[in-house]
């Protein structure tokens, strides 16, 4: 096979519009459900060739959002538009092959991995499935995709227990990439990392993209590493988009109190760095029991009396980035 994408049919661009997720709780002994609101009314675009930044706390809907796309979890409402195809939409026979152009890369290198098989049974599963190629073009695709992410050939016999870390998430990394996808979600790739790792692995990712013209959707809490690796930046809080912009000018600028509050708690890699905080009361509310209004108020430092009424509309703020803030009313 060569180094050129297989079937590449589209632009890779991703348009998610109004997603909502809620999730069922309880019920079995007390008769009293819970509604987990996960997410509410996400929209953003991830243009072709582009990679777009999801952050937020743990447990503000990242990766629900990241797995409903894919249908992993399916979607109460809204549309999922890729490459012109609403993917709610799409029967079992269409998913599968549009899984071909869009590809997973999980957060935990070590469960994501199966354990009883070997790393060519791993990166040819997907090829065989999808029948992509002769019995030896799919062990020539297996060799060269590991190749890619920098690991011997040898390595296609051993086991995910016999590699570090690291390792292991290159191998995910590839096993993402042997079915040459247009876009790639990536949750959490580096979070479970030493420093160290996550610098060569976000190189190796950087690479890729370019070299295989990627679209990705990056999700962490990470804001270091969404500066270096998106062009633009979605916040998100409680299930909902707060801000969202060019990377640099969210995260220099903040213009939602919450960005604000994600910024300052952000470590900063300079011994001189003198960190201020603005102050924040309050604990995170709960998804099941959301406050009404703006639903940062019982956090927020400027909180306004109509912030506890009425929910703020994400719009737009500067050409190019729009916050979710009755603030800039």
């Amino acid at each position: 096979m060569s180094d050129r994408p297989m079937d590449r049919q589209g632009s890779g661009a991703l348009v998610v519009r109004d997603l909502t997720k809620h999730f069922k709780l309880g019920g079995l002994l007390s008769g009293k459900r819970q509604l987990i609101r996960a997410v509410t009314e996400v929209s953003f675009e991830v243009p072709a060739g582009h990679s777009i930044g999801l952050v937020g706390e743990s447990g503000c809907g990242k990766s629900t959002v990241s797995r409903a796309i894919l249908r992993l979890v399916e979607p109460d409402s809204g549309e999922v538009v890729f490459d012109g195809i609403d993917l709610r939409r799409a029967s079992r026979t269409a998913m599968r092959k549009l899984r071909q152009r869009l590809q997973f890369i999980f957060q935990d290198p070590y469960s994501s991995l199966n354990t009883r098989r070997t790393i060519r049974q791993t990166l040819e599963e997907p090829l065989r499935v999808h029948r992509l190629g002769s019995k030896a073009e799919i062990r020539d695709k297996a060799e060269q995709v590991l190749a890619e992410v920098g690991l011997p050939p040898e390595s296609l016999q051993r086991y995910p227990h016999e590699f570090s870390g690291g390792q292991r998430q290159r191998i995910g990394i590839a096993r993402a990439l042997v079915l040459n996808p247009e876009l790639v979600i990536a949750d959490e790739p580096v979070s479970a990392l030493d420093v160290s790792v996550q610098a060569q692995i976000l190189t190796l990712l950087d690479r890729l993209r370019e070299k295989h013209r990627l679209s990705f959707l990056f999700v962490s809490h990470d804001l270091g590493v969404v500066r270096h690796f998106c062009s633009r930046v979605c916040v998100m809080y409680l299930g909902r988009i707060v801000e969202t912009g060019p990377t640099r000018d969210v995260l220099d600028k903040p213009a939602h109190p919450y960005t604000q509050l994600l910024r300052d708690s952000s470590p900063v890699p300079d011994p001189g760095h003198r960190l201020t905080l603005a102050k924040h009361d309050g604990e995170i509310p709960s998804p099941a029991n959301p406050p009404a209004g703006c639903p940062f108020h019982t956090r927020c430092p400027h909180k306004l009396p109509v912030c506890t009424d009425r929910l703020p509309p994400l719009k737009e703020i500067a050409p190019g980035r729009s916050a979710a803030c009755h603030l800039f009313e």
